[in-house]
């Protein structure tokens, strides 16, 4: 029997890749969610309130740490797996995987649009939406972004293609430290033989050298000019990868093709409305220290510089060089006024203490317009949301119509 730890999307999934496949389960969740919970009824699953079951195995929901009481009692009788661990293990489906501190999300989308502009049936899924199990069944190959949440609770996984785009700083507060957030990662190629790929940055020395350590087939890249060059370097190796896996050769007109028609992942530095002489820009998937910087240095100045959430150990010292350019940071959040506070002397901080985090974010935008008469409005928390809001794409939208409420027109460069 399993035992489905945790709903979310990721543990419904489950739930209905195990259906598909005729097995039983039972489901729990540490703050069940009335839809959710009719969702994995109607599925046909019970719940397991008190935790009583005996279980071979438990599928832990990513949001659920190791560490997690629960997880603890029940791993000393049962394996504790992940959604990219049982999908390996009960789908015949080719799985391409991909990891790394920033560049995850572009770089599958990337992949999985490149591979189908080469005739194959690429979905993509995982820690971008949607699951993997929800996409496995239905792919000819599973292009997943991976998420050290996701790789702390692997085993026997082994992507045919494996891609490691970088080791930074990210999630001390989940792992602990850098080497066990590094570590986690690096489960990804821990199962790699001759039969594999590896696709890795050539110019991270942490990522070389783990490469050159394992078995695989070794695909190094480049990285660009720019995030996105990097993350499209990283996917075109990792179409040629698969496809000579498979024997097949790389199709050029079709490349160029695909080339023209490139995904644009939503809520990565957008320029979306503006107010007389301000932008406005949604970068609420910048949480980390590089990601941040880029949209610091490519914003326009003077810049109202949205800031906070939940701190997952951000390195603030690269961010001071930039300060020059920002005329306000405008601390939301958790741990905003604290992060605001450790970037020592420069722009002014305003302390946003709304609770309510749509009511954050409106009170921030509001604050912008009072001081700026002409650049830019960024958020770019460098921090998770989980305090205030659902996901990342939960604090986006509040954004946009907090600025749009306060009198922000539609608008992008090209308009």
């Amino acid at each position: 029997m399993t035992l489905v730890y945790g709903l979310g999307r990721s543990g419904l999934g489950v739930l209905a890749f195990l259906r598909r496949r005729g097995l039983p389960a039972h489901f729990y969740d540490d703050r069940p969610k009335e839809a959710e919970v009719a969702e994995a009824l109607a599925l046909g699953f019970a719940p397991d309130w008190e935790l009583s079951g005996q279980y071979e195995e438990v599928v832990a929901a990513p949001g659920v740490p190791l560490t997690h009481p629960h997880l603890v009692r029940l791993r000393e009788r049962a394996r504790v797996l992940g959604e990219a661990e049982l999908a390996y293990r009960l789908s015949p489906t080719p799985i391409l995987g991909i990891t790394g501190t920033a560049g995850k999300t572009s770089t599958t989308l990337f992949t999985a649009h490149l591979l189908q502009g080469q005739g194959l049936r690429a979905l993509p899924g995982g820690n971008v939406d949607p699951p993997l199990v929800s996409v496995v069944d239905e792919a000819e190959v599973a292009v997943a972004e991976l998420s050290s949440f996701q790789l702390e609770r692997v085993d026997a996984f082994r992507p045919k293609v494996a891609v490691l785009l970088n080791l930074g700083v990210d999630h001390l507060d989940r792992h602990g430290s850098l080497e066990a957030y590094h570590q986690a990662k690096l489960n990804l190629l821990k199962n790699l033989t001759r039969e594999e790929a590896l696709v890795y940055n050539a110019q991270d020395p942490r990522v070389r050298a783990a490469a050159e350590a394992a078995r695989a087939r070794l695909y190094p890249f480049t990285p660009g000019e720019t995030p996105r060059e990097s993350n499209l370097q990283a996917a075109l190796q990792a179409t040629r990868a698969y496809l000579d896996l498979l024997g097949r050769r790389l199709d050029p007109e079709a490349l160029r093709e695909s080339l023209q028609s490139l995904p644009t992942p939503p809520h990565r530095f957008q320029v979306f409305a503006r107010k007389g002489e301000v932008v406005f820009i949604d970068d609420s998937i910048a949480t980390r220290t590089p990601s941040v910087a880029a949209a610091l240095r490519a914003a326009p100045a003077p810049i109202a510089w949205i800031l906070g959430g939940e701190d997952k150990g951000a390195d603030l010292e690269p961010l001071k060089p930039l300060l020059p350019r920002v005329a306000v940071v405008l601390a939301i959040g958790r741990d905003g006024s604290r992060m605001a506070r450790a970037l020592g002397g420069g722009p002014e901080v305003v302390e946003v203490l709304e609770a309510d985090g749509r009511e954050a974010l409106k009170a921030a935008v509001a604050e912008a317009l009072r001081r700026l008469e002409r650049g830019s409005v960024l958020l770019a928390p460098l921090a998770a949301s989980f305090d205030q809001f659902r996901d990342y794409k939960d604090r986006a939208q509040a954004f946009r119509e907090a600025v749009f409420a306060l009198g922000g027109e539609p608008w992008t460069p090209s308009s």
